[in-house]
């Protein structure tokens, strides 16, 4: 750990207008380390390290306004009432009546002898993903697992629509997980619609406007925080090109291209792309009807290669990911697409969150009839998130 936080303070020192020498911070930090086994970040020290966890993400294209990354120091907060109450004001305040602000809310760290908090959902808002007797999913089936788990644990459920939304399962330090819902002020929704076609409202298709990861950790200078849920705003295509088409997902596109009357016998007649455009175009013209922040895959690519050439003139390198990086949806007519990129794992950063129930620290999971098990043989891993931190990051460890 002191070898991460000399790397990290050094990082600090090197960019913001520091007084006294790294050296003097670093011995404060050993005599931490000696004493509890970690060491705590100062505020300033926590809020760069955030940003800079964003601005290292290099699967997500929308780092150009990593800077103004709105940093919520909540590591006073232990209990899962009072973690819950800051998510849903998070979810408040993030929106900021549809100009969404880039927002992470940090709780308490992961101590040398367990985790600290957790949020257990993927997203503060996910929809749920009903199993029927056949298999089949009502709703999101990236969700059915957890729906699963939280109808186990007492949740019975909602109406059993496709996008009926799930309550938050929090965990403070040495308590059990809790089911705690959102409030519906908490929760805002796009009903989609298309500017050329009624119809489209009568499909029922809707969306939360507000991406909020909740479960990675994010590491700075080998401090994690297992509970730092963070958000940006939508890239129209992580909606209207994964979410709601992939086949692992909500599917969409068959029902879509059935009421555009388009030809569904042979892939030749491109109706998968005739309708996945279509989708597109409603999912942009329904939050900008909405008067909701959201940028589309053109746009976001221009504003990276700003990113890229600000950083440079920084003497900055910009680790990317080019299959992340590049759009699913008309990528090749999209200036990121022309060339390659530096890819490199940077610190501070955000990590995949371990396999349920394991420390991201240690690798182990809690003692069971007074036996600790084994380390986890996946140890967490550097990752990005997609857009200005969306939902399409199901390609960390999936597609």
């Amino acid at each position: 750990m002191i070898a991460r936080a000399d790397e990290f303070i050094r990082l600090y020192s090197s960019e913001n207008a520091v007084e006294r020498p790294p050296a003097d911070r670093m011995a404060e930090i050993r005599g931490e380390i000696r004493q509890s086994g970690t060491y705590a970040h100062t505020a300033e020290e926590l809020a760069f390290g955030a940003k800079v966890a964003w601005r290292n993400s290099r699967r997500c294209i929308g780092r150009l306004y990593w800077p103004g990354l709105v940093v919520r120091d909540l590591r006073h907060l232990r209990t899962a009432e009072d973690i819950h109450r800051a998510c849903v004001e998070h979810l408040r305040t993030a929106f900021n009546g549809g100009r969404i602000r880039p927002t992470i809310s940090v709780f308490a760290a992961d101590g040398p002898d367990g985790t600290g908090p957790r949020i257990h959902n993927p997203q503060l808002i996910r929809y749920a993903g009903y199993r029927g007797p056949d298999g089949r999913v009502t709703g999101d089936p990236a969700s059915a697992d957890l729906t699963d788990r939280l109808r186990a644990l007492g949740w019975p459920g909602g109406p059993g629509t496709r996008f009926d939304v799930l309550p938050l399962l929090v965990q403070g330090p040495g308590e059990a997980a809790r089911i705690l819902d959102l409030p519906a002020d908490a929760v805002r929704e796009v009903p989609l619609r298309h500017p050329d076609h009624d119809w489209f409202a009568d499909l029922g298709l809707r969306w939360h406007a507000l991406p909020v990861i909740s479960d990675m950790v994010l590491d700075i200078g080998g401090v994690r925080y297992g509970a730092a849920p963070f958000n940006g705003w939508y890239m129209g295509t992580e909606i209207g090109a994964r979410n709601l088409v992939d086949a692992q997902r909500y599917d969409l596109l068959p029902e879509v291209a059935d009421r555009l009357g388009l030809d569904r016998t042979s892939d030749r007649t491109l109706w998968k792309d005739r309708a996945l455009v279509e989708l597109n175009v409603a999912v942009l013209w329904s939050f900008e009807q909405d008067g909701i922040t959201m940028t589309d895959h053109h746009t976001e690519s221009e504003r990276f290669l700003r990113h890229l050439r600000r950083e440079e003139k920084a003497g900055r390198t910009v680790p990317a990911d080019w299959s992340w990086i590049v759009p699913p949806l008309s990528g090749g007519v999209t200036p990121v697409f022309h060339r390659y990129y530096d890819d490199h794992e940077s610190s501070p950063a955000f990590l995949q969150a371990p396999a349920p129930g394991r420390c991201p620290v240690t690798g182990h999971a809690p003692a069971t009839d007074g036996e600790a098990t084994g380390p986890d043989p996946q140890p967490p891993v550097s990752v990005g998130v997609g857009a200005n931190t969306g939902d399409s990051r199901d390609r960390i460890a999936r597609p």
